[in-house]
């Protein structure tokens, strides 16, 4: 069963047992990702680790790619 028909199931469900009707499949996908953000952030902090721009620091470190002439091709 779909994600979407399971919704209109619980909908019909909601609707005739007199409860509120669930919201709509991803409605609050982006709240949760920022909160799910805003955690990770908190537990940083915790641990004494900078809480923002964690990400592009370790992609600055990784190994760049070499290209240009002299360089052997990969693949």
């Amino acid at each position: 069963m779909s994600i979407t028909r399971q919704h209109l199931v619980d909908t019909y469900r909601a609707r005739h047992l007199g409860t509120p009707v669930p919201p709509a499949p991803g409605t609050h996908d982006v709240r949760a990702v920022r909160e799910l953000r805003e955690y990770r952030r908190f537990l940083a902090a915790l641990a004494g680790r900078p809480a923002r721009g964690r990400v592009r620091h370790a992609l600055r470190r990784w190994p760049q790619r070499r290209t240009g002439p002299g360089c052997r091709p990969t693949g």
